[in-house]
């Protein structure tokens, strides 16, 4: 079974919660204390424990690593035919998020932490010219990672293909559009489309879109991070369907 790290205190504890299988917990001697809480349910699942110096966690991962470290097993990705029976039970409007060449890893984690946080059925991204889950991505997700069904595909263009025969609104995020993400009937199923950061939408990808919505801005800098920009596209969603604002 393959392995990957994960390393920060939050992407170890979500994913003891979410019973994702570890190896072995590293935790640096000093921080012990710090780390009670993660120990002692590391305990009560038995699951092995190794106390080391810091060089451990220096010489393997990037700052921020707060003196915790484990071996898991590799997040386990769905398959884009079950993604799309997830959401079909009760009134349950399908969600999901599609993004295109996300490169940077903290961008990527930071999207999963709004995917977790708006209800997002499944965050479909590409095995190439993407960031991928890596334990820097984990670490910025803040766990997120562990509780968002992530759909690893060749092409995009196919699986928004699929949704679109499956009866789902492809929602295309591009800067300068005529329709404002609030002109938009959300209470709908869907599917969000974000681009790359600095050049956005592939062309091939926008003409895809059923719709393609802009964010409007006031200011002088005429985009916002791609983070920022999924949180409050995802959000406007969230917003519509908690007050259903349209008939």
């Amino acid at each position: 079974m393959q392995q990957d790290w994960i390393f920060g205190a939050n992407p170890v504890s979500e994913a003891i919660k979410a019973g994702r299988q570890i190896k072995t917990i590293y935790i640096h001697k000093q921080k012990n204390r710090h780390l009670k809480e993660i120990v002692e349910i590391a305990g009560h699942r038995s699951i092995q424990i190794r106390f080391v110096e810091r060089d451990f966690f220096d010489t393997r991962f990037q700052k921020g690593h707060q003196g915790i470290a484990a071996n898991v097993t590799r997040k386990k990705l769905v398959k884009m035919e079950d993604l799309l029976d997830i959401p079909g039970c009760g009134d349950d409007m399908s969600f999901f998020l599609i993004l295109d060449c996300i490169e940077d890893p903290r961008n990527f984690g930071a999207i999963l932490r709004v995917a977790d946080a708006t209800g997002i059925h499944g965050v479909v991204f590409q095995s190439r010219r993407s960031a991928g889950i890596t334990p820097v991505v984990v670490k910025a997700s803040a766990g997120a990672v562990e509780h968002v069904n992530l759909v690893e595909v060749i092409n995009i263009k196919h699986s928004i293909g699929k949704m679109k025969e499956s009866g789902i609104l492809i929602v295309g995020a591009e800067v300068g559009s005529e329709m404002r993400l609030w002109d938009v009937d959300m209470n709908r199923p869907l599917a969000l489309v974000i681009g790359s950061e600095g050049r956005g939408l592939r062309r091939t990808v926008k003409d895809m879109c059923d719709l393609l919505v802009t964010l409007p801005m006031k200011g002088e800098i005429n985009s916002l991070n791609v983070s920022v920009a999924a949180g409050i596209l995802s959000y406007e969603v969230m917003r519509q369907r908690t007050y259903r604002l349209y008939p």
